[in-house]
């Protein structure tokens, strides 16, 4: 019996994921999900490097230049739909 509650008290451990954020503009959308603050926090940091490598490219067909950041989330406020955004954060010309 003492296991099931031990289990019960992770679950809400569980709950909170960490979300980076992509932001062009007003527009803020989810690019991907860890677990683990210090992975998302490495994916943040690639992503940057990414928009830095191809600046000159998104300035010249003039897509929106994203920034990213990190912050915690809740697995029920990820939205039904969601899937993880390219490294520029766009595709097909659109910022997704």
């Amino acid at each position: 019996m003492s296991e099931i509650i031990a289990f019960r008290g992770n679950a809400r451990k569980d709950d909170t994921l960490w979300a980076v954020i992509a932001t062009a503009g007003p527009t803020r959308r989810i690019a991907d999900i860890y677990p683990a603050r210090p992975a998302a926090l490495a994916d943040c940091a690639w992503r940057a490097q990414q928009v830095r490598a191809y600046a000159h490219l998104l300035r010249q067909t003039r897509q929106p230049v994203p920034s990213y950041s990190v912050a915690p989330i809740r697995r029920a406020d990820l939205p039904r739909a969601w899937r993880p955004l390219p490294a520029l954060g766009f595709l097909r010309g659109q910022f997704i």
